[in-house]
C-alpha cells in the first residue's frame, strides 16, 4: 500500500470531468447500460487494477489465469499508469474494462451516474464482509461491489524514542487525556510527540472518536458543523498549538511516516501500509504499533478500501461476477495478504490473518469502529477546500472550517 496523501484529489480532476461532462450530456450509462447486449458463453475479461507494484501485479494476475483456466474464459490483467484517469476516460467513452479497481472516494462518483452494475447481492456471503465496508460500496440502498481489502489508521510508537523520553509500556496512551499527558512529557524532553497528516484522512480520526464525521451514512447530507467535531478539531488545534503534534511539512518530511523514520517525531498516526515503507526506507526503526487513543465517544479510526467494479456496460456480467467471486473468497484473500500486505475484508479469515501477522492486529481490530471515506458524488472541490482549512487549523477557526465544509457540500449536492 501506498501512503494516502493529498495527491488523491489532483489526480482526479480530469476523469471527474470526462465522467460527469459525458453524463450531463445525454450520453450517460443509465440509457443504455442495461440494453447491453449479454454473451453467455466463455468470456474474454478485461481486468483494470491500480497496483502497488510488482508483486500485487504478478499477484493477481495469477489469480486471474487460475480463474480463467479452470473456468474456460480467458482473464487478461492490466496495471494502470494512472487508474482514475484511465478509468474515467474508459467509462466516458463506452469502452470501460469488464472488471475493476474502485477507490472507495471514487465510488460515488461512479454509481450516481449508472457506471457500475449493483451486483453486491449476488456474491455468496455477502455478510462475512466487515459492515463497515459495506457500508462505504452502498449507494442509494444497494451494495454495488464486493470489498477488495482494506485498510484503517493506528498509532505508531518509536520504542527507543519512548523509551528515551521515559515512558513506559504502562504510558501508551488510550485515551485523549493521555495522549495529551503523554505528549506533555515527550516535549519536556526537547522531542515531538506526534507526527500528524494534515488532511482529512488523518484528522477526521478524531471527529470519529467523539461520535461525528462530515457526511450522514446515506451521503446526502453534510454533516460537518456540530458540537462533536468541533470538539475534535479543537482538541486537534491545541495538540498544534501546544506544539505536541507537527504536519510533516513542519518536520521537512513529505509525510507522516517519514518524518516517523527518520526519528523527528515519537509517534505517528498512520495506516498499516506503514510497514513496507519503514522496512525499505528505515529498516533500523523499531517500532510498535497500538490502536487509535478513543475520544469522548469511543474508540475510532478511518478505514481506506477498494472495492471490484463491474462496468454496467460489460457483455460479460455473469462471468465478471465470477471472477469477482474468486477474488474475494478467503483463501484467495489470504493469498493476496501474503503477496502484497493487504487485509482481508472478509471477516471469516480474520484470525487466520491475525495469526500470519499478528503485529497487525490493532490495523485489522480497528474494522469494528472505522468510519470509511465520504460516500457523496461530486465532492472533489468541497475536499479541497476542507483540506486547505484543515492545514491551517493551528491558527484558523474550528467552527468555520466546518461550516464552510457544510455549505459547501450541500451546494454540491444541489441542496
Amino acid at each position: 500500500m501506498t501512503p494516502r496523501t493529498l495527491t488523491r484529489a489532483a489526480v482526479a480532476g480530469f476523469a471527474a470531468v470526462a465522467l460527469f461532462g459525458s453524463a450531463a450530456c445525454g450520453s450517460g450509462f443509465d440509457d443504455s447500460a442495461s440494453d447491453t447486449k449479454q454473451s453467455s458463453g466463455p468470456a474474454s475479461l478485461q481486468i483494470l487494477i491500480g497496483s502497488s507494484g510488482e508483486a500485487e501485479t504478478k499477484a493477481v494476475q495469477d489469480a486471474a489465469a487460475k480463474w480463467a483456466s479452470s473456468s474456460g474464459n480467458t482473464a487478461t490483467v492490466t496495471p494502470a499508469q494512472d487508474l482514475t484517469q484511465q478509468l474515467g476516460q474508459a467509462l466516458a467513452g463506452g469502452t470501460p474494462p469488464d472488471v475493476f479497481y474502485v477507490d472507495a472516494s471514487r465510488f460515488a462518483d461512479y454509481a450516481s451516474v449508472g457506471a457500475l452494475e449493483p451486483y453486491g447481492d449476488k456474491i455468496s456471503n455477502k455478510d462475512d464482509f466487515y459492515e463497515s465496508l459495506r457500508t462505504t460500496f452502498t449507494y442509494d440502498g444497494k451494495l454495488y461491489c464486493a470489498p477488495k481489502d482494506f485498510s484503517t489508521l493506528a498509532l505508531e510508537i518509536n520504542t527507543d524514542l519512548w523509551a528515551k523520553a521515559g515512558l513506559t509500556d504502562a504510558d501508551v496512551p488510550t485515551t485523549w487525556d493521555q495522549l495529551t499527558a503523554v505528549s506533555e512529557k515527550i516535549k519536556a524532553k526537547k522531542m515531538v510527540a506526534l507526527a500528524l497528516g494534515d488532511t482529512r484522512d488523518r484528522i477526521g480520526a478524531f471527529m470519529v472518536q467523539n461520535g461525528g464525521w462530515l457526511m450522514s451514512k446515506d451521503g446526502k447530507q453534510p454533516t460537518a458543523d456540530t458540537p462533536e467535531n468541533l470538539q475534535a478539531l479543537q482538541y486537534v488545534k491545541s495538540l498544534l498549538t501546544n506544539g505536541y503534534a507537527k504536519f510533516p511539512k513542519q518536520l521537512d518530511a513529505g509525510w507522516s511516516g517519514e518524518a516517523f523514520g527518520k526519528g523527528k517525531a515519537v509517534m505517528t498516526i498512520e495506516g498499516n501500509w506503514i510497514k513496507g515503507a519503514l522496512q525499505n526506507d528505515f529498516p533500523n526503526v523499531k517500532y510498535k504499533v497500538v490502536p487509535l487513543p478513543a475520544g469522548p465517544k469511543g474508540q475510532g479510526t478511518l478505514s481506506f478500501t477498494q472495492c471490484w467494479g463491474v462496468a454496467a456496460k460489460s457483455k460479460f456480467k455473469d462471468q465478471a461476477i465470477k471472477f469477482v467471486e474468486a477474488m474475494t473468497a478467503g483463501d484467495q484473500q489470504m493469498t493476496f495478504a501474503k503477496a502484497f500486505g493487504v487485509m482481508p475484508s472478509r471477516q471469516s479469515v480474520r484470525d487466520q490473518y491475525t495469526g500470519a501477522f499478528p503485529a497487525d492486529k490493532p490495523f485489522i481490530d480497528g474494522a469494528a469502529y472505522a468510519q470509511g471515506p465520504v460516500n457523496a458524488p461530486k465532492m472533489d472541490s468541497v475536499l479541497r477546500d476542507l483540506e486547505a482549512g484543515l492545514q491551517g487549523l493551528a491558527t484558523g477557526d474550528p467552527k468555520t472550517i466546518l461550516a464552510n465544509f457544510d455549505k459547501n457540500a450541500k451546494a454540491a449536492l444541489g441542496g
